[in-house]
């Protein structure tokens, strides 16, 4: 449904650094990066898609408020962890540790980082337990 979703970001550099790192955790990785003139506006970078086309960008600019959740899938729980340790490690604050979350459904499987300007990132897993 979505074909791509992009957030902005106070510091773009560092931003980029703690996303590289924690989305690294889900098999995600850096695949473009443009700077301010390639794009007439700011400088962007796309992480992992489908395919090789980016569907998660991050972008230097005025910082959405308020600030987005945004939810990646994983396909195991040991993969929601590993992004929840990678994530803190990367400079993300805890929004909620991995775990069930069974009010949204009996096998939903979530961890919760504010990334460095607050955004809600999320990694969660469909599967049973």
């Amino acid at each position: 449904m979505i074909d791509h979703v992009g957030i902005n970001v106070s510091n773009f550099e560092k931003s980029k650094a703690f996303y590289v790192k924690a989305l690294a955790a889900l098999g995600y990785q850096l695949l473009k990066e443009f700077n301010a003139s390639a794009t007439d506006s700011t400088a962007t970078a796309g992480f992992f898609g489908v395919e090789g086309k980016p569907e998660f960008w991050v972008g230097q600019g005025d910082v959405n408020t308020p600030r987005l959740h945004i939810a990646f899938r994983a396909e195991t729980h040991e993969i929601v962890q590993a992004f929840y340790k990678a994530a803190l490690e990367a400079g993300g604050q805890d929004n909620g540790a991995p775990g069930l979350r069974a009010y949204y459904h009996p096998n939903y499987y979530g961890a919760f980082v504010l990334d460095l300007d607050g955004h809600n990132i999320e990694a969660v897993c469909h599967g049973p337990v």
